[in-house]
């Protein structure tokens, strides 16, 4: 049993809205993870950006995770307390982002993702200065359009600096098929464009005498599928700890496998055909990703979203419904995409086998860590 970070609450004490987790279901996705990864000679470093929290973490390693995943120095901080292998997957600029960085204790095996001279150069610099190794992964554009490199030859080179230059070691390289978030079964065509890539990259890095160690890749969307893209040794999935209602829609989850919602009240019923609960976009977020519209959906009542938010509330759409929530009746919620709402929150309400407690979510934020 994890143990909760804070005493044993009553549930009916805390207010809503509030995260909620079911630490069981939480192990459950984990080790299924691991064991997937396992089968297909994987590793698993779950991008943490999902929880930002030490105790979800401990149950990602505790189940097998290689190391982890951060995006933040505030979350390099807080991870670099529990594993000595940590990715950051974003580029640090700046000064004091590379002090930061070089200050995570010397046990860390500390590895970074980039895709520019600039930033390799300023690292390279910092890290020599400061007596440390750093392992880099070029990071390369797969379709998604955001960041990255656009051609293998590119990744080349900026490969052979890394091998090159004190401070810093190539270790391999780094992509994310954001860009793939249709249904499971209509990816393929997608993932063998990824995988093309990818062997071109692979090819042209070994002909070059750049043997990468790493080809880290990986997302919910595509994390059962992960296997069928070639040279992969890891998957950075992280929203699958707890999964939502986008990994409900593309088909990678059910309804059983959902780990986070957010716990919320009714407070009116007074529209006809809606019912309005008290968890609007500062607890659940914008993000209209999934097919079904709206920005959530009831738990256990599948046919009814939340069908608009403003800032303290949400819309609940009950036409389609025969259910009748009353005022006072607290619900549960999945959002559209689970890691910028559990960003909203203040500390998660965790259930670990009949007992409740507050998780606190010590990655959250920028600042130093501890404060």
């Amino acid at each position: 049993m994890i143990e909760l970070d804070q005493e044993v609450v009553d549930a009916e004490d805390v207010e809503t809205p509030v995260g909620y987790v079911d630490l069981a279901r939480a192990r459950a996705n984990a080790e299924r993870i691991v064991a997937y990864a396992n089968e297909h000679g994987l590793g698993w470093r779950p991008h943490i950006k999902t929880h930002k929290s030490r105790t979800i973490a401990r149950i990602q390693l505790q189940a097998g995770a290689r190391g982890l995943t951060v995006a933040t120095l505030r979350e390099a901080e807080v991870m670099s307390s529990l594993t000595d292998d940590i990715l950051l997957a974003y580029p640090p600029v700046g000064r004091r982002k590379l002090d930061r960085l070089l200050a995570l204790p010397e046990h860390v095996d500390l590895k970074v993702a980039l895709d520019s001279e600039e930033v390799l150069t300023a690292l390279s610099a910092a890290a020599s200065a400061a007596g440390r190794e750093v392992g880099i992964l070029i990071e390369q554009d797969m379709g998604m359009g955001r960041v990255g490199l656009q051609s293998p030859g590119a990744v080349v080179d900026l490969a052979h600096m890394a091998h090159d230059w004190p401070g810093v070691t190539f270790r391999g390289v780094m992509f994310y098929p954001g860009h793939i978030r249709m249904s499971e079964s209509d990816q393929t065509v997608h993932l063998e464009s990824v995988s093309a890539n990818v062997a071109d990259t692979l090819r042209a890095l070994r002909d070059a005498n750049l043997e990468p160690d790493i080809v880290s890749g990986g997302s919910t969307p595509t994390v059962w599928r992960s296997h069928e893209i070639r040279g992969l040794t890891e998957v950075r999935a992280g929203s699958c700890i707890f999964f939502d209602r986008e990994g409900l829609d593309i088909g990678v989850a059910s309804e059983d496998d959902i780990a986070y919602t957010v716990l919320a009240t009714v407070i009116s019923t007074a529209v006809p055909g809606r019912a309005v609960v008290d968890a609007g976009s500062k607890a659940l977020a914008k993000e209209s990703r999934g097919g079904g519209g709206g920005f959530g959906v009831v738990f256990g009542h599948s046919e009814v979203t939340v069908a608009g938010v403003s800032e303290e509330h949400g819309v609940l759409d009950i036409s389609r419904s025969e259910w009748r929530p009353r005022i006072g009746e607290r619900v549960r919620i999945v959002p559209n995409h689970v890691c910028v709402s559990v960003n909203l929150q203040d500390h998660l309400l965790a259930t670990d086998r009949g007992r409740h407690g507050l998780l606190d979510i010590e990655g959250r934020g920028r600042g130093l860590w501890p404060d």
